[in-house]
């Protein structure tokens, strides 16, 4: 267990701690944004950050087998969902260092005229992350752009998020004695970053009545999936779309603090090495779900990760894997075990499809 009052004097830490002794305290949300997307200092703007020598692991880099499933999930859904159109942009939300983005090409190429009709597009915002996808996608066989805007391609389009949405800045209230505040970053007197109430600002009186029995200093947060409806939206008015969602978080509307920070593969407080740690929130599948309702899209699922690459094959695709590479046989079986173990990334992760309301339902959601 880390020690949450360890603090680092990081540069960005410095940066923060200059803002807010001539500005004040600061909401959770930008804190959250600055120490990740800070110019100078910010954790991916300045550092490749996914796989053994980084600081996590995503579930297309513990397996090739998650990114090819997902392949052959966008063939089906190209083929049969959509009705197999001529020109599709695959779109990666958060496309990391472009594994799953490979592996799900050279999966998908096996039915017939999906990588003529595709081209890729890639949402990134780090140009670390930026030239690893290059080298990782450079004979993928399908032209690859990149942008930075949500809606920022044309349908019909396949788009796919895997670990997106819990690095987007999570805004926070608590509740005090005078009602739900914003949660910040200030200082306390030693000049160590600490979070506190920023009393006087936006109050949420809708709070008192959704947590009726939520103690002083309980915390709700929320990552405004509205954000990326609005967006799905905007999309689906020029042409079908279907996307799929997979994350860690929960299903139901709780009040609860889930901010987390994760450096060298191992936890440590969120305050302790700003710009140094990657910070994330577990997403609230029933507020994305109320959200894409609202914008008038159609929702498959959430399931959890372990049953929908079940319904996907995983275990028949990875005992053909097996087979194939009998040398590598225990690093696939583990690496598959993995994805799918009970209370580990099986259950933790969710999978949600969208689309646009006049398509079928999405594969691996069931029935």
């Amino acid at each position: 267990m880390y020690d949450p009052e360890v603090r680092r004097d990081t540069p960005l830490a410095l940066k923060l701690k200059d803002t807010i002794a001539r500005d004040g305290a600061i909401p959770v949300s930008d804190y959250m944004a600055q120490c990740l997307w800070d110019e100078d200092y910010g954790y991916y703007a300045t550092r490749t950050v996914i796989g053994s020598t980084g600081d996590f692991i995503t579930a297309a880099e513990i397996s090739q087998v998650f990114g090819e499933l997902i392949g052959l999930w966008c063939g089906v859904v190209w083929k049969q969902g959509l009705d197999a159109p001529a020109s599709l942009r695959l779109v990666e939300y958060g496309p990391g260092r472009g594994t799953m983005m490979r592996d799900c090409l050279r999966a998908a190429a096996i039915v017939p005229g999906f990588i003529q009709a595709a081209s890729v597009h890639l949402l990134e915002m780090s140009d670390v992350l930026t030239q690893a996808q290059r080298d990782a996608l450079a004979n993928c066989g399908a032209p690859v752009t990149w942008g930075h805007n949500l809606a920022g391609f044309a349908p019909p389009a396949i788009i796919l998020a895997n670990e997106f949405l819990d690095a987007w800045p999570v805004e926070q209230w608590v509740n005090t004695d005078l009602g739900w505040f914003p949660r910040g970053v200030g200082t306390d007197r030693a000049g160590r970053l600490v979070f506190t109430a920023l009393n006087g600002e936006h109050r949420r009186d809708d709070l008192d009545q959704r947590f009726t029995d939520a103690p002083i200093g309980a915390i709700y947060e929320t990552q405004r999936p509205e954000r990326l409806a609005e967006a799905f939206k905007a999309l689906s008015q020029k042409g079908p779309i279907a996307a799929l969602i997979i994350d860690y978080g929960h299903v139901t509307s709780v009040s609860g603090d889930t901010l987390q920070a994760v450096r060298g593969h191992a936890y440590e407080s969120p305050l302790t090495s700003p710009g140094e740690a990657d910070l994330s929130a577990q997403i609230s599948f029933y507020e994305l779900a109320t959200a894409l309702h609202a914008a008038g899209l159609a929702i498959d699922g959430p399931v959890t990760q372990a049953e929908f690459l079940g319904s996907l094959g995983i275990v028949e695709r990875a005992s053909r894997l097996m087979s194939a590479n009998p040398a590598r046989a225990g690093e696939i079986e583990s690496g598959v075990a993995r994805l799918i173990a009970p209370n580990g990334m099986g259950t933790r992760f969710k999978a949600i499809g969208v689309r646009s309301p006049q398509l079928p339902a999405l594969p691996g959601f069931g029935s």
